[in-house]
């Protein structure tokens, strides 16, 4: 199969290096000739014929955008595109599907489940790396926003929101705050005065009892995330 290195000045992403586009399309011919003209186009092209291949790849490297069949031997593309949004490795990968279904219904399913676009078989190639580039261009200010995760939590700043395995957890302004403390200091431990002092200001006057309660509902509703907050016997918490 052709792998795309047609061309060696290859447009750089944000991190300064080669932009990767991988295919996902069992289609050997179609599969080809996508990989070419994105490697035509200056991308860092690689094709898979099936999700297993795709699987073992993206498990040591991440491409900055994913096109996407349908009808795959080993895993249907809906599958696939929902495991990529529920893993909060992979959530803001782009997703183009690539398929022979044209129904408005099939559409309108896979941009809920988080494609970022939808292109019918047959296809014009132009067309194509357009979308690309079109999607790529609205993608950027995701791959620019910081997220603080450890485990299976993650953070977002910047939208003030709190994720466990992907799916939002709803939390108060102090236990957000105790969290957003510990993820941007992984692994330091907090007495209860200092996170009375950075979470309530050293004008509060309280029992560290206060603390304690806090952080056994934080644990509560971070569910299977909650393990990332440790005691630290006789001195305070850390999340690690």
């Amino acid at each position: 199969m052709y792998n795309g290195t047609v061309r060696k000045n290859y447009i750089l992403n944000q991190r300064g290096e080669p932009m990767k586009i991988w295919c996902i399309e069992d289609d050997v011919n179609i599969n080809n000739l996508v990989v070419y003209a994105m490697g035509s186009s200056g991308y860092d092209a690689r094709g898979f014929t099936t999700f297993a291949e795709f699987d073992r790849a993206i498990k040591t490297e991440k491409p900055d955008l994913v096109i996407l069949d349908v009808m795959l031997p080993d895993m249907d593309g809906m599958e696939i595109l929902q495991q990529l949004r529920e893993n909060p490795a992979t959530r803001n990968i782009p997703v183009i599907m690539l398929t022979a279904k044209t129904a408005e219904i099939d559409k309108v399913r896979a941009l809920d489940m988080g494609a970022d676009d939808y292109v019918p078989k047959p296809f014009g190639v132009m067309e194509l790396i357009s979308r690309v580039r079109a999607v790529l261009r609205r993608a950027m200010p995701k791959q620019e926003e910081k997220v603080l995760c450890c485990g299976n939590v993650c953070l977002v700043p910047s939208r003030h929101r709190v994720e466990v395995d992907g799916v939002p957890i709803e939390l108060t302004l102090k236990e957000y705050n105790l969290l957003h403390l510990m993820l941007s200091n992984l692994g330091q431990v907090f007495t209860r005065k200092q996170l009375m002092d950075k979470v309530w200001g050293d004008s509060y006057v309280g029992e560290s009892r206060t603390i304690d309660m806090h952080i056994k509902t934080l644990r509560q509703k971070l569910e299977s995330g909650g393990d990332i907050i440790k005691t630290v016997r006789g001195v305070g918490y850390k999340a690690e």
